[in-house]
C-alpha cells in the first residue's frame, strides 16, 4: 500500500502551515483564548484558504476532497493549535447534509463553503454518555411544519453559530435507534436560545435550549448518516491529535537541549533521552492509527465503525501518554498558562473526550470483536 501523499495533498499541506506560520502564532491564539474563545474571524480566514469548503461537493461551490485531504488539513491545524470550529462545521456539518432534500442543499452548502453561514452539528444531550442512539429532543409534525423541543449540550461555537443541524427523536423511546431524525434549525427562529461558554482548551463551546422551535427536515432516519458523520469527527479528531503530538514532542526537545541541570542540557541525560524516545514511538503509533482510521472511512458501515473506534483507542493512549510525559519533562513551566506546551497538553486531553473518551472507544472494540480476540482479525 502507498503512503506517500499526491503534489496536489503536499501542495493543501503546504498552504496550510504557511497560513499557521503567518496569521496565527501562538501570542495570537492565547489572545482569542483569554478573550473566551470566540474564533469565527479565524473561521472565516480559513474560508479565505478554501477549506471551509472541502466536503462540499463542486455542484455547490465547494472543492469535494476526501478523507485524505481532510487528515492532511486537520494535521497542519492541529500543528497550529488552531482553535476554530473546524471539524464540526466543515466536516461533519457537510457531511449531515448529504442526507437533505436538493433545495435545503442549494441554500446552505454554498454558504457553508464560502463561510457566510458557520454551520454546527448539535448532536449531544445530558445523560447521553456518548451513545449516539441516545435522543431526548422531541420533533413534532403539523401540517408539514416540524418543531423541536429539547436541550443539546457542548454545542461546538454555539453562540456564534447561524444555524444547526440538530438531532431529534421523531418516533420511539429515547434509546431506540430507529425514529431518529435530522433537522436544520436556523439560530434567529423563535424558541431557538443558545448560550456560549469558553472550554478548558481556549476554544468555545454552548448550550442550545428548543422551545417549539421551527425547523428544516433533513432526513427521518438518520441514525446510519449520523454513525458516519461522527466517525468523520473523530477521524479528523485523530489527525488534529497526530500534528499536536508533533508539535509537542518538537517543543520538548527544544527545551531538553537549551535547558541545563547541573551543568549539562537535559538532552544529556540518559533516562530523559529515553523517556523522549517513548513518546516519540506513542506519536508514532497515533499516527499509523490516524491514517488507519483515514484509510477505513470509505469501508462498510461494520467495519469502519470497528476500525474507528481501534483508532481512537490508540490515540486515547498515545495523547495522554505524550501530553503528560512531555508536561512532566518540562518541569513547573509546562503547567504555566503563559507557556505554549501548556495549551498543548489541554487541547490533547479535550481531545481524548471528543466523541467518545477512551474507555467508551475500548467497550465499542470489544463488541465489534464477535469470536476474535485480534485487534486488526
Amino acid at each position: 500500500m502507498d503512503f506517500n501523499f499526491t503534489d496536489d495533498q503536499n501542495s493543501l499541506r503546504e498552504a496550510v502551515a504557511r497560513w499557521v506560520e503567518k496569521g496565527f502564532d501562538f501570542p495570537r491564539r492565547h489572545a482569542l483564548a483569554k478573550a473566551g474563545g470566540k474564533t469565527r474571524e479565524v473561521y472565516n480566514e480559513l474560508a479565505e484558504l478554501g477549506l471551509t469548503g472541502l466536503a462540499v461537493p463542486e455542484t455547490h461551490g465547494g472543492m469535494a476532497f476526501g478523507a485524505t485531504e481532510a487528515m492532511v488539513v486537520m494535521e497542519e491545524l492541529g500543528r497550529g493549535l488552531v482553535n476554530a470550529p473546524f471539524v464540526a462545521a466543515a466536516l461533519v456539518a457537510p457531511t449531515l447534509l448529504s442526507a437533505a432534500p436538493a433545495a435545503v442543499q442549494a441554500a446552505w452548502y454554498p454558504k457553508i463553503a464560502s463561510a457566510e453561514a458557520l454551520v454546527v452539528p448539535a448532536l449531544q444531550e445530558r445523560g447521553a454518555r456518548y451513545q449516539l442512539g441516545h435522543v431526548t429532543t422531541r420533533a413534532t409534525e403539523s401540517a408539514g411544519h416540524w418543531t423541536l423541543s429539547g436541550h443539546k449540550t457542548v454545542v461546538p461555537a454555539a453562540d456564534e453559530a447561524d444555524a444547526f443541524i440538530v438531532v431529534a427523536r421523531i418516533a420511539g423511546d429515547a434509546d431506540a435507534l430507529s425514529g431518529i431524525g435530522l433537522f436544520l434549525v436556523e439560530k434567529g427562529a423563535v424558541g431557538v436560545t443558545a448560550t456560549g461558554y469558553p472550554t478548558q482548551d481556549g476554544g468555545r463551546a454552548g448550550e442550545l435550549m428548543l422551545a417549539n422551535a421551527s425547523a428544516t427536515l433533513i432526513s427521518a432516519e438518520a441514525y446510519t448518516l449520523l454513525e458516519k458523520a461522527v466517525d468523520v469527527g473523530i477521524a479528523a479528531t485523530c489527525a488534529e491529535g497526530v500534528g499536536l503530538m508533533d508539535k509537542l514532542l518538537a517543543i520538548t526537545v527544544d527545551y531538553m537541549n537549551t535547558r541545563k541541570q547541573f551543568g549539562n542540557t537535559l538532552a544529556n541525560f540518559q533516562a530523559l533521552r529515553h523517556r523522549i524516545a517513548d513518546v516519540k514511538m506513542q506519536a508514532e503509533l497515533g499516527r499509523s492509527m490516524s491514517f488507519f482510521a483515514t484509510l477505513k472511512l470509505g469501508d462498510a458501515p461494520d467495519q469502519r465503525r470497528r476500525a474507528i473506534s481501534q483508532a481512537k483507542v490508540q490515540l486515547g493512549n498515545s495523547m495522554r501518554y505524550v501530553g503528560q510525559q512531555c508536561t512532566q519533562i518540562h518541569g513547573g513551566i509546562g503547567v504555566t498558562d503563559e507557556y505554549i506546551s501548556s495549551h498543548y497538553f489541554k487541547r490533547l486531553t479535550m481531545l481524548e473526550m471528543a466523541y467518545g473518551d477512551t474507555m467508551h472507544h475500548l467497550g465499542e472494540v470489544s463488541v465489534r470483536m464477535q469470536d476474535t480476540a485480534g485487534v486488526f482479525a
